[in-house]
């Protein structure tokens, strides 16, 4: 008898990611594609939305492949879908993008539209429907960009799309978004009754149809007979409705339970605590779980590998390299304190014009003292994002890591060293791709038998922070802290040159 599999296939920020997966949670065949995003201007960050149905068939017949190379008797019975977010992809009648993806909080290009439309409604209101202030991870802003800035790409828009929605658009023909990336499409979503506000949606996205909404683990719909013949899925089977890669990262390592944070490690860092109650915040973002009944505060770094990648590049050193000398290197870097804003900041500063800081630099430091710096920079910004949640009221009981970065043990002992959190690391690390693996194969249990990811994906070990550097990183962050409000003045002054120069370039292209 054939193995009952499921497909889960990530649409990531660098890269899209796929897993086969048995009933027992063994993952039989995996695929990765890499990628890159656009970066047109400082503060724009957008890729096109055709490539994440690509990406996902190449991904869907890689793997059905080495199953087949394997001579593994499988039986493809559900899909799971999900992908970076929120982002904002426009499509007309004929679900073509009409332009490229606007992706999350990275791309910092429509602080015009908040400051206006936070004029227009109010932050009470703002909050009061939506949870969170309105700031660059909100996709309401961003729509309203696009109107303003192209209005004829908006003019032929219809509908709008996430990777995780496009994906299921494609296989099932459903139009549909999962109420956890719906809540991020601030002010557009009303967080306590769980549905769209239909003034703010027809004020702020008048001629755009509203999507369907399900939660993150209920079906969208079938595959198509279109679709299987295209991505060599079986036609008939079903396709969960899937959310935010941070999200079905905390699925894929079961933090999604009240009290759990999760921290993904990745191209950017990402932090979700989960809770019962609605934890409203300015410096931070409130949303609806991926589950009913569930509430998340939720954090990011707009940088953490994309910086460490920064500094392999430069440098012209592969990573063990770098992680062995900056271990040599020791707690501090000799003197070294880095703010991690090379892309402006998220939470809880919310400054797209931050800009990155490298301070104490004398000419006897190495690239091993930069990239210990750099690591304990994004640990102290995951610090500062513990304390602003917990002043907030967030009841953070258990931390759990997931995500690529979890591979290097220095940088997971330097977070729980600079934070004091003990972090639990789950045998399997793969991430989101996992995580909707696992709802799709909720999806389609039979009574009595759904799966509980601790038998899929039980803890394979336990970082402890070590007393002895305490005090040391208490310091570093009091520095830190201080630091960024020390140099703030002066960066902005900086990146309004960098504006300057970028939008007198752009006029020359256009001349």
């Amino acid at each position: 008898m054939p193995a009952r599999c499921t497909i889960g296939v990530d649409i990531g920020t660098s890269s899209s990611k796929g897993v086969l997966v048995d009933a027992e949670g063994a993952i039989l065949a995996s695929a990765t594609l890499a990628h890159d995003v656009q970066r047109p201007r400082t503060g724009w960050v957008e890729m096109d939305g055709r490539i994440w149905w690509d990406e996902f068939v190449q991904i869907t017949r890689e793997l059905l492949a080495e199953a087949s190379t394997r001579e593994l008797d499988v039986e493809i019975a559900a899909v799971g879908v999900s992908g970076m977010g929120p982002c904002v992809l426009l499509a007309d009648d004929a679900d073509e993008p009409v332009r490229p993806a606007i992706l999350y909080g990275v791309d910092t290009r429509a602080t015009a539209q908040i400051d206006r439309m936070t004029a227009e409604l109010g932050v009470d209101d703002i909050t009061r429907v939506g949870g969170s202030t309105l700031t660059t991870q909100a996709g309401g802003p961003k729509i309203v960009w696009i109107a303003d800035e192209e209005p004829a790409a908006y003019a032929a828009a219809r509908r709008l799309f996430m990777p995780a929605s496009w994906l299921a658009r494609h296989l099932t023909g459903a139009y549909v978004l999962d109420h956890q990336s719906a809540s991020q499409v601030s002010p557009l979503y009303d967080v306590e009754r769980e549905e769209w506000h239909a003034g703010n949606w027809a004020r702020f996205a008048s001629g755009i149809e509203a999507p369907r909404l399900l939660w993150a683990g209920d079906i969208a719909g079938t595959v198509t007979d279109a679709a299987a013949a295209t991505t060599g899925l079986p036609a008939g089977i079903p396709v969960i409705a899937g959310t935010i890669d941070a999200w079905s990262e905390a699925v894929s390592v079961g933090a999604h339970e009240l009290g759990d944070l999760m921290l993904m490690y990745g191209t950017t860092m990402f932090l979700v605590a989960t809770g019962a109650e609605t934890l409203r915040t300015p410096s931070m973002w409130t949303t609806v779980g991926a589950f009913p009944g569930t509430r998340n505060l939720a954090g990011g770094l707009s940088t953490s590998g994309a910086l460490t990648a920064w500094l392999k590049d430069l440098t012209n050193a592969d990573y063990p390299t770098l992680l062995a000398e900056a271990e040599q290197s020791g707690p501090g870097a000799r003197g070294l304190l880095t703010l991690p804003y090379f892309a402006g900041e998220r939470t809880p500063i919310l400054d797209p014009d931050a800009r990155g800081v490298i301070a104490g630099l004398t000419l006897s430091h190495t690239r091993g003292d930069l990239y210990r710096s750099a690591l304990e920079a994004t640990a102290l910004g995951v610090r500062h994002n513990v304390e602003t949640m917990r002043a907030a009221g967030a009841d953070i009981r258990r931390i759990v890591a997931v995500g690529g970065g979890t591979q290097g043990a220095l940088w997971l002992q330097i977070v729980s060293d600079v934070t004091g959190l003990t972090q639990e690391v789950p045998r399997t690390t793969i991430g989101a791709s996992y995580g909707v693996a696992f709802l799709a194969a909720t999806a389609i249990a039979d009574a009595g038998t759904t799966p509980a990811m601790s038998d899929w994906n039980p803890v394979g070990a336990t970082i402890v922070p070590d007393p002895s550097v305490a005090a040391r990183y208490d310091v570093l962050f009091a520095q830190y802290t201080a630091l960024y409000e020390a140099t703030k003045t002066l960066v902005h002054e900086l990146a309004a040159v960098q504006h300057d120069a970028e939008h007198a370039a752009a006029s020359e292209e256009s001349a």
